[in-house]
């Protein structure tokens, strides 16, 4: 693997960076001590031009080149998530009920590495933009960044990023045009009828039925209205109702996720499921209510951007997939794809637990590679 070799010769510091945020996680927007942390080391490496508190606790940083040219941002994701951690790990977090177990610390010091190598050397045209990013998580810190303007104040013409993947080798890049992750919908749907003894169901109007039957017709979305080439995944999450096996409730209560990669699938689902809900409810004689909500669009890749790329990639490391399966989770990055021409691509650490685990750990020697990637995007899209 060609890691640059000022990159690989602060790896050892990297390790150090990643590990300090792998113990001190923070959730959704409230990434204040990982923000310092970074604005610290970004003033260590002599960037000036920072900026704090956009999205509550995110960072841009921008880092002039020589003369004219580009302007290209790159983002990396601070939040961790709200579980208890089981790797074992001298460094595991050290708040109980929060972890890293989705690789944000290894995505931030990646970026910090690139950052540190890009202000020693700005062998480049142009501004390289700095995006670290909370809440990617929970309520889209992305959509937060975008919506306050980041691409029209720092003047961002393109937007990449990488995402850790442990279930590919150590240093595999992997990504592809168009769609490669999906949109995140979520349904609940509240079933009210009139509860009883359960002794008397001809003097109630018991919503478990319609309940169930709502849940099994859902399954049909998928089946028997969707192409089977065309990706959709409609999952029961949640069923509540009941509090006796003698009483009958009043309401029951279930919901679940609704993943899709084109906006013609996403549409479609999103009717069904209201006509399901509605002439169920109807036909056994109860009230349901749908309350139907879109979170994260499609994270589509743009096509030349992504050619690039996977081109750089191939200067890192001989292991480069450049027409991946699209995957169906989900991810923020899409909020600013959406607003620039960029590309997101996924990093092999080598097999091991998956994220959101709890026994998931970023593994440190992935960070040379993703650091040398972005300098080497860099140095190429902004070539003196």
């Amino acid at each position: 693997m060609a890691v640059i070799n000022r990159i690989a010769g602060f790896a050892e510091e990297m390790t150090g960076w990643r590990r300090h945020l792998h113990r001190h996680p923070e959730l959704c927007l409230e990434c204040h001590e990982t923000a310092a942390f970074v604005v610290d080391r970004l003033r260590s490496f002599g960037i000036t031009d920072i900026h704090e508190g956009i999205a509550t606790s995110g960072v841009v940083a921008v880092i002039e080149g020589q003369g004219d040219g580009p302007v290209t941002g790159l983002r990396a994701d601070m939040d961790a998530l709200p579980m208890d951690e089981e790797t074992g790990a001298e460094w595991a977090s050290t708040v109980p009920g929060r972890m890293h177990a989705c690789g944000h610390d290894g995505h931030t010091s990646m970026l910090l590495g690139a950052a540190k190598y890009l202000a020693e050397t700005r062998r480049f045209t142009g501004r390289v933009v700095l995006i670290f990013q909370p809440a990617e998580e929970t309520i889209g810190g992305g959509r937060i960044m975008v919506e306050e303007g980041i691409m029209d104040r720092f003047g961002i013409q393109e937007a990449y990023a990488l995402h850790t993947d442990p279930f590919s080798p150590l240093g595999e890049f992997r990504t592809t045009p168009g769609p490669i992750m999906a949109a995140a919908d979520e349904f609940r749907v509240t079933v009210k009828g009139h509860g009883g003894h359960a002794a008397y169901p001809q003097i109630c109007r018991d919503p478990m039925p319609a309940a169930l039957a709502i849940g099994q017709a859902l399954q049909t979305v998928v089946s028997r209205n969707t192409d089977p080439l065309a990706a959709l995944v409609v999952s029961l999450t949640l069923f509540q109702g009941g509090s006796a096996s003698n009483i009958i409730p009043d309401s029951v209560t279930l919901g679940g996720t609704v993943r899709s990669l084109t906006p013609e699938v996403r549409d479609m689902a999103q009717t069904r499921i209201t006509q399901i809900v509605s002439s169920i409810a109807e036909g056994y004689g109860v009230e349901g209510i749908l309350d139907y909500e879109r979170n994260y669009p499609p994270t589509i890749n743009h096509a030349e951007q992504t050619r690039f790329a996977a081109q750089i990639a191939r200067e890192v490391s001989p292991l480069v997939t450049d027409d991946m399966i699209p995957e169906m989770g989900a991810e923020d990055f899409a909020y600013m794809l959406e607003t620039r021409p960029g590309a997101f691509l996924f990093l092999g650490q080598g097999h091991g637990p998956s994220v959101h685990h709890a026994g998931f750990d970023f593994n440190d020697a992935a960070a040379p590679i993703g650091a040398s990637f972005f300098a080497r995007l860099i140095e190429q899209r902004h070539a003196l």
